[in-house]
């Protein structure tokens, strides 16, 4: 099940300037790893499912670029957005 527009608006409000702010790159960060670990954990249900491998894949590539702008923009927010979402590097 996709991520529901109620939790949508939550990480919005978490980590955005507000509930409809979409385009803050933490929010974005947030939202693509609450989709990550959704695809995640389908995927290890149903291991031959190959276009959700490619779309979670096409997902870790374009956090790992927004992280890159982030870490590039500003390095103390994306240290304690990396220590709060619980990504490795």
């Amino acid at each position: 099940m996709a991520i529901t527009s109620e939790k949508k608006v939550a990480i919005f409000e978490k980590y955005g300037k507000g509930k409809t702010d979409s385009g803050a790159t933490e929010a974005q960060i947030a939202l693509f790893t609450e989709r990550i670990n959704h695809l995640t954990s389908h995927l290890k249900k149903n291991q031959k499912d190959f276009s959700t491998e490619k779309a979670l894949v096409t997902l870790v590539g374009k956090r790992r670029r927004l992280l890159d702008y982030l870490k590039n923009k500003d390095i103390l927010k994306y240290r304690e957005l990396i220590k709060e979402l619980g990504i490795r590097k």
